[in-house]
């Protein structure tokens, strides 16, 4: 059952990365936070190439790897413009992001002695937390540029499955920092979800205001 829900978990988190690459292409900018997308290209290196994931997880990481390295491609390409700095400053904050990323990652590995394990939990897991809290702002920093409600869902379902395969069938599930860690990413995966959809919702009183005034207004023309 452990690997039917790491299954499920990496299909949705999968599905989760091409539709940020989508979106990204779509409105022409980039949908991962830099600081999330830094630690996702550690993590994925560090367990695909430093201390390597067994089959067939191996695997999966190797894709989202490539996957991130296109996101990242649209972080380089849109960032400078968005963020108003050269390409050069956004590229050194783009390498020092990087920088900091990979060794805490590793860091935490190795200071929970995981690196012989199936596993890097605890950094897999405080990332995703730090990123859920990270997508919250970039919608508060520039509204839905790059973001999508179904985004959100394929990753609140994808780290949910993942949650609960650590939780009921691994040893993980008796950790306090580890329960605090599959609850608060639950809960915020909640709230960003339900602020997309109320995104979506919102604009259509005042795009049918919009119209019937100017209805309105070429009528009386």
């Amino acid at each position: 059952m452990f690997n039917t829900l790491m299954v499920m978990s990496g299909l949705f988190w999968t599905a989760t990365y091409l539709l940020i690459i989508r979106q990204g292409f779509r409105d022409r900018t980039y949908g991962m936070p830099l600081a999330a997308l830094a630690a996702n290209l550690s993590w994925e290196f560090v367990f695909s190439a430093v201390h390597p994931h067994g089959f067939p997880q191996i695997a999966v990481n190797w894709v989202w790897l490539l996957f991130d390295l296109v996101i990242a491609w649209q972080v380089l390409k849109y960032g400078p413009g968005q963020w108003g700095v050269s390409r050069w400053a956004f590229a050194v904050c783009f390498i020092l992001s990087i920088f900091l990323a990979f060794p805490a990652v590793l860091l935490v590995t190795y200071e929970f002695v995981e690196y012989d394990k199936m596993s890097g939990a605890y950094a897999a897991f405080g990332q995703n937390l730090m990123m859920s809290v990270l997508f919250i702002n970039f919608f508060r920093e520039r509204g839905k540029a790059g973001q999508h409600g179904t985004i959100a869902a394929c990753k609140f379902i994808g780290t949910l499955f993942a949650s609960l395969g650590f939780f009921l069938y691994t040893s993980l599930g008796n950790s306090p920092l580890m329960v605090f860690l599959f609850l608060s990413i639950a809960v915020v995966d909640v709230i960003y979800l339900g602020i997309l959809l109320r995104a979506d919702v919102e604009p259509a009183p005042v795009a049918i205001c919009t119209a019937l005034t100017a209805a309105a207004t070429e009528s009386s023309s």
